[in-house]
């Protein structure tokens, strides 16, 4: 959890709701968590405020909205010196394709989830933006298939 948040059964409880659905009222999230409206309120309030959540935003639905190719990427380095590490998770910022991107140990570097209109779109970035930067040395692609699971992040 979020570093010096002390969590109880009720904070549990709201997280594990606002994680099903951000967009119910505050009211609703009282009703469900067994709480009146005010101390619910301040509650999320502590808990946005301590970091145990981070942001709300909407979960689009990727095919319906045109990007259906959903792709991982194992990235190995050149050099895994503290700068070319921290070289190469800046540029992941800069590549709206990467929708997530984590550094990882084992065979590779880093994780990249990404997520693109079509196969030429993809290909095109992983020829022309991902191996040509200049901390790579390889890069392992897989083409899902299907999601046969969308769970929250965490399991509260």
């Amino acid at each position: 959890m979020a570093t010096g948040v002390e969590l109880d059964a009720i904070d549990l409880k709201i997280l594990r709701e606002l994680q099903a659905n951000g967009r119910m009222t505050n009211v609703e999230l009282a009703e469900r968590v067994g709480i009146s409206a005010p101390p619910c309120l301040r509650r999320v309030r502590k808990l946005e405020q301590a970091g145990a959540i981070h942001g709300y935003r909407a979960l689009l639905n990727a095919s319906a909205v045109g990007y259906d190719l959903v792709a991982f990427c194992m990235v190995g380095l050149k050099h895994q010196s503290e700068a070319n590490l921290k070289a190469f998770a800046a540029a992941t910022v800069q590549w709206p394709l990467v929708r997530q991107a984590w550094m990882v140990s084992g065979d590779s570097d880093f994780l990249l989830h990404c997520v693109a209109e079509n196969l030429t779109v993809f290909q095109d970035f992983v020829i022309e933006v991902l191996t040509a930067n200049e901390q790579v040395d390889t890069v392992r692609t897989m083409l899902t298939i299907r999601q046969v699971k969308d769970a929250g992040l965490v399991n509260v």
